[in-house]
């Protein structure tokens, strides 16, 4: 399929969670292809069908319509280009027919080895925890007869389809971030491009599927530069013109290691878990390994796209910082709509606060004071039952309080809140500052007996006025005086 026109396209492998760093190829296919105005097309890679996990394609459906990375093509949008399902493909034979193509060519050849004596092969490099075990391929069936090839083929017996890799020579290819890159050809194995079982190999259905898919822009992670001379011979042995590549560079963690599972951030549903938002999320992912030209980090899609330029995606690698993550997540839960806000943060309100009190208020108190949902909950479990604290609390050097002028005020302060009927906010600070003006006092030194008193914790999200209005009056007095017999206690 020829066209002008820019086809980028995501190829996941159906094997669970999406990871960060496939929900960071598909962003950049994405973005290339939205910036240039052209198409992104879906394709699932289900050849390895021993790593198949059932339900993972409904994850790669979930994620990018949960991130806003709509394709133009797929398994569920017919461009032409069908079917967008590997496993399909093969089941028409396009893998293997291609294959046979290349054997005509003298470009790939039938092997029949079986594993023992693959075995043989195989040669360890290296020393100690460092050495690895290697295995070149000695091109023995390239050497078969048709007469024996022929025979081996009506006899039944087992066999892959292996490229054939000049052992002389060096090849070439170009990739737009790391420049042009060779390999000896005498270090190229002759890799499997159709399988035992009539699989292709993810290597060889990637070449086949982005040329007759017209892709004109591969982005994939650096892990496969080693493996792309392999792509340029094949596409060579074709006659195809290559692809755009783009590869990006590694991300780790802040300990410079490779993203693991047990890190808890791998992939983009454990940060949906963990009460982390879509557009941070994806916002944050695009700075994983590529910066706008100017200071701007929070940017929507609509700003990614327009400011998008994958030639200034960086070589080094990107460092998953959860720090800045956290930040940038604050910022998008500052900025959400009520309605989009109350909708994720209710729910944990009222997991933690099952008393009678208005739950939106404590929401709405905790609005600007998280990072990510997962924040609500340990702050405000004291609206659902008074914690049993130290009185040392009461002491506050700048407020100049202590555990004996915090017991004279509470105590002294108590028969008005008994007199107050109304318990709102406003109400409670003109109450407030009658006394404080009448006893000649700073407001620190009745406020923080008070919110010490009613809360029991050190810190809380907002003061003394907001947590007596959530809680209302019975509870308040019931609060103070337990914080009063506290307080006569420890000065006994």
């Amino acid at each position: 399929m020829n066209t002008t026109k820019i086809r980028t396209r995501f190829a996941p492998s159906p094997t669970g969670r999406m990871h960060v760093g496939n929900l960071r190829t598909a962003l950049y296919a994405w973005l290339i292809a939205r910036h240039a105005g052209g198409e992104f097309i879906l394709r699932i890679e289900d050849t390895d069908q021993e790593r198949y996990v059932e339900g993972a394609v409904d994850i790669i459906y979930r994620t990018l319509e949960k991130t806003g990375l709509t394709h133009d093509e797929g398994p569920d949008k017919d461009g032409g280009c069908g079917p967008y399902v590997q496993s399909e493909r093969q089941k028409q034979g396009i893998y293997l027919q291609y294959a046979k193509e290349l054997i005509e060519r003298g470009e790939a050849y039938y092997c029949f080895c079986d594993a023992e004596r693959l075995a043989t092969l195989k040669q360890k490099i290296g020393e100690g925890e460092n050495a690895k075990e290697v295995s070149m391929y000695d091109k023995h069936c390239l050497h078969l007869s048709p007469e024996e090839v022929a025979a081996n083929l009506a006899a039944g017996k087992p066999y892959v389809i292996r490229q054939n890799i000049p052992n002389e020579g060096v090849t070439t290819f170009h990739d737009e971030i790391y420049g042009d890159i060779s390999a000896p050809n005498a270090e190229l194995d002759d890799m499997i491009l159709i399988k035992s079982d009539g699989y292709p190999t993810y290597n060889f259905a990637n070449v086949v599927d982005d040329h007759l898919m017209g892709i004109t822009h591969v982005v994939r992670g650096n892990e496969y530069l080693s493996s792309s001379p392999k792509y340029t011979r094949l596409y060579e042995a074709f006659g195809w013109e290559e692809p755009v590549y783009v590869h990006c560079p590694l991300i780790t963690d802040e300990n410079h290691a490779k993203l693991s599972k047990r890190s808890g951030h791998s992939s983009y549903e454990d940060l949906i878990d963990q009460g982390f938002v879509n557009e941070a999320v994806v916002n944050f992912v695009a700075l994983l390994g590529w910066s706008p030209e100017g200071n701007q980090e929070i940017m929507s899609l609509e700003e990614l796209i327009a400011a998008f330029d994958y030639k200034h995606i960086s070589k080094s690698p990107a460092v998953f910082d959860m720090t800045k993550l956290r930040w940038m997540n604050g910022e998008y839960i500052k900025a959400m709509d009520e309605e989009s806000y109350l909708a994720r943060a209710l729910p944990i309100v009222r997991s933690v606060v099952t008393r009678d009190v208005d739950v939106k208020a404590i929401a709405d108190l905790m609005k600007t004071r998280i990072e990510v949902f997962s924040d609500i909950a340990a702050p405000i479990d004291f609206f659902e039952e008074l914690p049993d604290y130290d009185v040392a609390m009461y002491t506050h050097k700048k407020m100049k309080t202590n555990t004996e002028n915090s017991l004279e005020v509470l105590k002294d302060f108590l028969p008005r809140l008994e007199a107050q009927e109304d318990f709102g906010m406003e109400a409670m600070k003109a109450l407030v500052a009658e006394y404080v003006e009448e006893k000649g006092l700073k407001n620190g030194r009745v406020l923080w007996p008070l919110r010490t008193a009613v809360s029991g914790k050190q810190m809380t999200p907002g003061g003394a006025y907001e947590i007596m209005e959530i809680l209302g009056k019975d509870e308040s007095l019931r609060r103070i005086r337990i914080g009063i017999e506290k307080l006569e206690e420890a000065c006994r």
